[in-house]
């Protein structure tokens, strides 16, 4: 597993949203990732979900992450 916070974030998007946030300037991509670790480290209820499932609770942060960005 990789420990790049970019690599990471991006592995945890769809396909569909790995390909266009790819697509962006890494800066971007690193802001985008520092925002996912932060909401995965902030929210108790993506802490019972990493418990269950650590790849489902990554996926959830990496949604909210990107509806925050586009909303």
């Amino acid at each position: 597993m990789s420990t790049d916070p970019v690599e990471r974030f991006l592995a945890a998007l769809d396909p569909r949203h790995r390909e266009a946030v790819g697509a962006r300037p890494r800066a971007e991509q690193e802001a985008l990732a520092a925002a996912w670790e932060r909401e995965l480290e902030a929210d108790d209820e993506l802490d019972t979900l990493d418990e269950l499932s650590p790849p489902a609770a990554e996926a959830e942060a990496a949604r909210r992450v990107l509806d925050r960005e586009a909303g």
